[in-house]
Parts: C-alpha cells; sequence; structure tokens
C-alpha cells in the first residue's frame, strides 16, 4: 500500500468513475442500498440505543459497499449481505476494530452535535434523533438554525477526513485502528485540492437534481405528494451513486497491486464508456 498524491483534477475523475461504477451494475447497487436503509431502519428501533446503534455499524458497512464495488469491477455477483462483509470475511481482530472505530464515530459525533446544541439549544441534535419538535412545520422551521448547520459541517470535515478511509484500511490491508485513522487524515489533506473538486462537483449534482426537479414539478402544477414521489427515486440514485465513487477516491489515493482489489478502467483519466 502507498500513498500517493494526485492533482485537483482527479476530483472529476473521481466523480466520473463513480457515475460509471453505478452504471455499471446499478440493480445490485440499489438493492444494497435499500437493503442498508431497511436494516439501520430497525435497528434504530431499538430502545434507549437504537439511535446511535446505525452509527456504531457505519465503518463496518462501509467495507461491505466498498467490496461490492470491487466485485462489480471484477464481474462478480453482488448480493445484499455483502454489507456485513467488514464483519465476517477478515477475522474477528478486523472486526472488533470496525466496531472500535464505530464507537470512536458514535463519540465524534456526540461531540459534533453538542457544540451545534449550543448554537442552537439542541435542535439540531433532537432532529437528528428522530425527535421532531411539537407544533406546526412553520414552529418547527423557525425553531432551525442555519448556524448550527454550519457549524456542525465544519465541525464534521476533520471527522470524515479521519475516516474516510479508515475502514477499508483496517479491513482490507490489516492497519490498526490508530494508524488507520492517520493515513486518513493524511490522505486526505495530501489530496485535498482533489476532494474538494469531487466534493463541489456531487453537491452541484444533488443541487440541480433537487431544485430542478422541484421547479419543474412547480411549473407542471403536480402536488407535494406526487413531487416528493419524484423527488425521492432521483435522490436515492444519486446517493447511490455517490456511494460508489467513494472507491474511486480509494483507488486514486492509495496504491494497491493486488488482484483482490481490481482498479477501475482508465483509472488515470475519465473512465470510457
Amino acid at each position: 500500500m502507498q500513498l500517493i498524491e494526485v492533482p485537483a483534477k482527479t476530483g472529476y475523475v473521481w466523480f466520473r468513475q463513480g457515475i460509471w461504477l453505478f452504471r455499471r451494475n446499478p440493480f445490485a447497487f440499489l438493492t444494497v442500498f435499500f437493503a442498508y436503509l431497511f436494516v439501520m431502519t430497525l435497528i434504530s428501533r431499538v430502545p434507549v440505543v437504537g439511535p446511535l446503534l446505525p452509527l456504531l455499524f457505519i465503518p463496518g458497512v462501509a467495507v461491505g459497499f466498498m467490496a461490492a464495488c470491487r466485485n462489480t469491477i471484477a464481474g462478480k455477483p453482488v448480493w445484499p449481505t455483502i454489507l456485513v462483509d467488514g464483519f465476517r470475511s477478515y477475522g474477528s481482530a478486523v472486526a472488533r476494530r470496525l466496531l472500535v472505530l464505530g464507537a470512536l464515530y458514535v463519540l465524534a459525533m456526540a461531540v459534533i452535535f453538542g457544540i451545534s446544541a449550543l448554537v442552537d439549544g439542541g435542535t439540531l441534535l433532537n432532529l437528528m434523533l428522530g425527535n421532531t419538535p411539537s407544533g406546526d412545520p412553520e414552529t418547527v422551521a423557525a425553531s432551525f438554525s442555519p448556524l448550527a448547520v454550519l457549524v456542525a459541517m465544519a465541525c464534521y470535515l476533520p471527522v470524515a477526513m479521519l475516516f474516510w478511509f479508515s475502514p477499508i484500511l483496517i479491513a482490507w490491508h490489516e492497519v490498526p485502528t490508530a494508524k488507520a485513522l492517520f493515513f486518513s487524515l493524511v490522505s486526505c489533506w495530501r489530496n485535498r485540492g482533489a476532494f474538494i473538486l469531487y466534493g463541489v462537483l456531487w453537491i452541484a449534482v444533488a443541487l440541480a437534481v433537487s431544485f430542478g426537479l422541484t421547479a419543474l414539478m412547480q411549473a407542471l402544477g403536480v402536488g407535494q405528494e406526487m413531487a416528493f414521489a419524484v423527488l425521492m427515486p432521483a435522490s436515492i440514485l444519486v446517493t447511490t451513486a455517490l456511494y460508489c465513487s467513494f472507491y474511486a477516491t480509494y483507488r486514486g489515493c492509495f496504491g494497491v497491486q493486488t488482484p483482490d482489489a481490481p482498479d477501475l478502467p482508465n483509472a488515470s483519466g475519465a473512465p470510457g464508456r
């Protein structure tokens, strides 16, 4: 394994490679994504600790989704059970490390929302925990603080850098937890130009889909329920393609020569059709 520094324009390559990967097997990726949503919804209903459990398992699930990308490129079948690949395929030591990583992620998110609570009195935290404030929608909207969201996003950036690659480094490269967090942070920082462009592109796509479809539905005079029925599937498609692009960032930032982690076609440039 070797850390690679890439130019900023590589962010566009990762963006296109994620779309290419999703188009290669959209049904499989959507099935895995819906399985993820279903399982996380179930475990979030566990009394008391339910809202925290999805965060605990996110690192392990991330490994599963990366394995789905790897199998798709290799021409192997992808089943929803691949979501637990991180916990079952690499030994008990890796499974424990992924759970420790998940616990650290829970702690990090608690700190972030604790900081945001200093700004809005805990409104954002309650929303994330599913405790919707009582009252009409206008009252709820009035209690929502954009500043708290900005503070949470600013605090989340270093957390995202720490956890971006650490699950896959633990599972696929047997890197200890602390070193995996460090290598992930360093790789993201060294390639911050590419990640900024990559993030801007995905944000632009998300906003274009959201506002574009909303404007179109309004122009057609479509009701709110119908507009939601159109916007939700579109958002799921964008989110799933985004998840596919995570594998592209991994392949772009780490030089890995192994048949078990196949590269994306034309990794030095935009993938072909």
